[in-house]
C-alpha cells in the first residue's frame, strides 16, 4: 500500500487598503511553484471566515495550497515565506500575516477548529496554541493574526463549494479606474447564468464582478463549476492588461456561516444564525435610511436590521406586519442587532382588527374608553368595544424567500439561485 503524503500551506491576513490581497499573493506563489516544477493538488482554496469577527481583513478570507510532501517541499516553504516577505505591505496596521505548514491528514479536531473560525471569534493566542498542539509549523509576521485563518483555510471540509475566477491587474494600474467593458459583462451574465452568478445587480445597475477597492483584482467571476468560468472569461472584455488569473475553490455563497438556532436566546453576539420568530412591530426607518423591527419567541426578542446599503430590500421588509412568522438568516453585530441577509415567510398574518362598519356604510370611531363605537356620519352608536377581524391582502407570499441585493450581499451568503 502506497501512502501519499501532502503538505498543506495556509496564508492569511496580508490584505491592505493600499493595494494588496491574499489571493494575489497566492497567485504569485503558484506562479513561482510552476516555475520550479511544484504542482498543486486540487485548486487553491479561498476560505471566508466569520463576517462579524472583531478583527478582520476586508473579506476575512484565508488561502490554502496543497502539494505533495516530497523533495521539493523545502523549496516550497522557502518560496511561500519569501513571497509573503516581499509582497505584504507591512506598513499597514491591518497587515499581520500568518503562514502555516502542516504535514499529514486533516484531523477531526482541525475541522472543528475551522468551523469555530467561521462561527465564532478566535484569538491569536488560541490559534497558536491549537496549531502547535496538532503539529503545525507556524510563521507569524508582526502580530501574526493571519495564523487564525491560515489554520482554518487548510482544515475546513467543503461539502458544498463554489469557484471564483480572479483576474489581476498590472501593478502600475492599482488604484486607477478599472477598464472593463460593461456591455460584455451583461452579455456574459446572459450567456452563463445561473452557472455563474452575482455578476450584476440589475436593480441598481451595479457591476458586481468589479471590486470597489484599489486591490490588484481586475474582476472576479463566481460560479458553480470551472467550465462556466472559462466560458465567462472568454466573453468579458477589458481595456487593460490581465497580468495573471487564478481559479479558487471556495466556501463563498454556501451559507456555511449560518448555524441553526433553536431559540432567540440561544444566539450570541458576533455569531451567524437562522432563527424563527414572530414579528412584534411594523418596521420603522431612521435617519440614514436604516430599517428596524423586532422578532420574538418564548425565550426573548431581538432587533432585526435592514440597512441602507440593502436598498430596495428595505421596501420588502417594510411590508412585514405584527403576527407574521418568519425565518431570518444573518448575523449579530456590534450593536447586538440581527443583520438580515435573507428571510423566509413561514406564515403571514392576513387578519387585521379594525373598527366595525356602521349600517350606513361608514367605518365607526371609538366613543371613548369602554364606551363602544359611534358613527360620525349618522350618529349611530354600539356598546361593544370589540374590533372586528378583517381579512387583508398581503404583498408578501407564504413560503417565499426574500434576499438582499447582489450589491449588498456577504461573501458567504447563499443566493436564492443556489438554493
Amino acid at each position: 500500500m502506497i501512502i501519499i503524503k501532502y503538505l498543506h500551506i495556509g496564508i492569511d491576513d496580508t490584505d491592505s487598503p493600499d493595494g494588496m490581497c491574499t489571493t494575489y499573493l497566492a497567485s504569485q506563489i503558484i506562479n513561482k511553484f510552476e516555475d520550479n516544477g511544484i504542482e498543486l493538488v486540487d485548486y487553491p482554496r479561498l476560505i471566508r471566515l466569520n463576517p462579524f469577527a472583531r478583527f478582520k481583513t476586508r473579506g476575512n478570507g484565508g488561502v490554502s495550497l496543497k502539494i505533495l510532501n516530497d523533495d521539493k517541499s523545502s523549496l516550497a516553504r522557502e518560496i511561500v515565506l519569501s513571497e509573503v516577505e516581499k509582497l505584504s505591505m507591512f506598513d499597514c496596521d491591518n497587515t499581520n500575516p500568518g503562514v502555516i505548514f502542516y504535514e499529514g491528514e486533516i484531523t477531526k479536531e482541525m475541522q472543528e477548529y475551522a468551523f469555530r473560525a467561521i462561527y465564532e471569534f478566535i484569538t491569536i493566542g488560541e490559534a497558536e496554541e491549537f496549531g502547535k498542539s496538532v503539529g503545525c509549523e507556524i510563521h507569524k509576521f508582526k502580530k501574526g493574526r493571519g495564523i487564525i485563518g491560515s489554520i482554518a483555510a487548510i482544515s475546513l471540509p467543503l461539502s458544498d463549494y463554489t469557484f471564483e475566477l480572479l483576474a489581476y491587474r498590472d501593478s502600475k494600474n492599482f488604484g486607477t479606474k478599472r477598464q472593463i467593458d460593461y456591455d460584455s459583462v451583461y452579455l456574459m451574465d446572459k450567456e452563463t447564468f445561473p452557472d455563474t452568478f452575482e455578476n450584476i445587480d440589475y436593480s441598481e445597475d451595479y457591476i458586481a464582478i468589479e471590486p470597489k477597492t484599489p486591490c490588484p483584482v481586475l474582476y472576479g467571476i463566481r460560479s458553480n463549476n470551472v467550465e462556466a468560468l472559462e466560458v465567462a472569461k472568454g466573453i468579458v472584455k477589458v481595456g487593460e492588461p490581465i497580468v495573471d488569473w487564478c481559479i479558487f475553490k471556495t466556501n463563498q455563497h454556501t451559507d456555511m456561516h449560518i448555524q441553526k438556532a433553536e431559540s432567540i436566546s440561544d444566539m450570541k453576539q458576533f455569531g451567524c444564525y437562522e432563527v424563527v420568530g414572530e414579528v412584534k412591530n411594523r418596521p420603522t426607518i431612521i435617519d440614514g435610511g436604516h430599517m428596524f423591527f423586532y422578532i420574538f419567541d418564548e425565550s426573548g426578542e431581538i432587533e432585526c436590521g435592514a440597512y441602507e446599503p440593502t436598498k430596495n430590500f428595505r421596501k420588502i421588509v417594510s411590508h412585514l406586519m405584527p403576527g407574521d412568522m418568519i425565518k431570518v438568516f444573518g448575523g449579530i453585530g456590534e450593536q447586538n442587532t440581527f443583520n438580515i441577509e435573507k428571510f423566509q415567510i413561514l406564515k403571514l398574518n392576513d387578519i387585521e382588527y379594525k373598527n366595525p362598519i356602521c349600517k350606513c356604510g361608514k367605518r365607526m370611531t371609538s366613543a371613548g374608553k369602554n364606551k363602544g363605537f359611534k358613527c360620525k356620519k349618522c350618529g349611530n352608536k354600539i356598546e361593544s368595544d370589540e374590533k372586528v377581524p378583517v381579512k387583508i391582502d398581503r404583498v408578501l407570499e407564504n413560503s417565499r424567500f426574500y434576499e438582499t441585493p447582489v450589491s449588498a450581499r456577504r461573501h458567504l451568503s447563499k443566493p436564492l439561485c443556489r438554493m
